[in-house]
C-alpha cells in the first residue's frame, strides 16, 4: 500500500472510531507500514496499538482505540487467528506456504506472519479468511493438514539478537551502519548510495541522514539493527553507542 493511502486509511479509521465510539482496524501492515502510522503527525492523538497474534511478530494489525476502552482489554483472539499446517514427508520453505495462501485468492493483507518450525507452519490470518485457509492441502509439492489452533499455541521463539558497542563522531548514517555491520565507513557510503541501506524500513540515499535512538537499520546481505542507546561522550568528544544486531 503506498504511504498516502495509508495515512488516508488510517486518518478514517482514526475519525471513525473517534465519533461512533468504536475499535477500528487496518489489515495486517509490513513493518514500513506501521512506522509510517506510528510516526504520522496527523494521528498523534489517537489512541493506536498494533497487534500481530504473537509477542515477536514482524506484520501487525493497527487498532483504534475508543475512549470506553484500556489497551489491556483489546482481545487479539478476536481479530486475528492462528493456522497450523504440518507436512508429512517434507519441510516446505516460506516462499512454498506464501505461495500456497496466495493461491487461494487471499489478499496479503488478510494474512499476518508465517512461521516456519522444521515441517511445520504457522499462519497468522484475519477470521474472515480461516475456513478458507484451512482447505489448504499442499504446499508447493508436499501434502499438507491444516488444523486452527490458538494463538497461545504458536511456540514462542525469542529473536537472537547480539549487542555491539561502538563510538561515533556525529550521529550519521554512514558512520552508525559502518559501526553497526563492521564495515569501512567509505564502504558504508557506497552501500548507501547504490540504494542497499534502508532506514526505518525505508530505501536511504544520503550518508549524512541524522539517526537517533530507536531507528532501525537495515543492510542488503548483512541483516537488520536497531540503535538501541547513545551514551555519553568520550574525552576526544566521541559518542558512545549501543546497537543490537538481530538474529
Amino acid at each position: 500500500m503506498e504511504n498516502d493511502e495509508l495515512l488516508k486509511r488510517g486518518g478514517d479509521l482514526a475519525r471513525r472510531c473517534e465519533n461512533k465510539n468504536c475499535l477500528t482496524a487496518t489489515g495486517f501492515l509490513t513493518p514500513a507500514e506501521q512506522y509510517a502510522l506510528s510516526h504520522d503527525a496527523n494521528l498523534r492523538f489517537s489512541r493506536m496499538v498494533f497487534r500481530g497474534g504473537h509477542d515477536d511478530f514482524e506484520r501487525g494489525i493497527a487498532f483504534f482505540i475508543p475512549d470506553y476502552m484500556e489497551e489491556a482489554e483489546l482481545d487479539e483472539t478476536e481479530h486475528i487467528r492462528a493456522i497450523k499446517l504440518t507436512a508429512a514427508f517434507g519441510e516446505p520453505g516460506h516462499r512454498d506456504y506464501m505461495g500456497a495462501v496466495l493461491g487461494m485468492g487471499v489478499s496479503r493483507e488478510w494474512v499476518g506472519d508465517i512461521i516456519i518450525d522444521g515441517n511445520t507452519a504457522y499462519v497468522l490470518c484475519q477470521p474472515s479468511v480461516l475456513r478458507h485457509l484451512l482447505s489448504i492441502g499442499k504446499v508447493g509439492r508436499y501434502g499438507v493438514r491444516a488444523e486452527e489452533i490458538a494463538l497461545a499455541d504458536i511456540p514462542r521463539k525469542e529473536r537472537q539478537k547480539e549487542e555491539r558497542s561502538f563510538t561515533l563522531m556525529s550521529l550519521r548514517l554512514d558512520a552508525l551502519c559502518s559501526g553497526m555491520f563492521r564495515i569501512s565507513r567509505t564502504e558504508a557510503v557506497r552501500q548507501i548510495a547504490a540504494g542497499n541501506v534502508s532506514l526505518n524500513y525505508a530505501e536511504c540515499l544520503k550518508s549524512d541522514r541524522s539517526v537517533r535512538e530507536g531507528d532501525i537499520i537495515s543492510l542488503k546481505g548483512a541483516g537488520k539493527g536497531r540503535l538501541k542507546e547513545l551514551g555519553g561522550n568520550s574525552r576526544k568528544g566521541r559518542i558512545f553507542v549501543t546497537a543490537e544486531i538481530f538474529k
